[in-house]
């Protein structure tokens, strides 16, 4: 995991989940996942991008 992707996991978790797997299921989770709490965003984005 790069230096890059770990700053973007913490600040804009549904771009780097975005940038690592494109538009699908795995990124509307990250969305709504960050709606609802910025930290689940984080979390899910850090597992999906390990």
């Amino acid at each position: 995991m790069s230096l890059l992707t770990i700053i973007l996991n913490i600040l804009l978790p549904p771009l780097a989940v975005f940038l690592k797997h494109g538009v699908g299921t795995t990124f509307l989770i990250s969305i709504i996942l960050t709606l609802i709490g910025w930290l689940p965003g984080v979390i899910h984005a850090f597992i999906v991008n390990d």
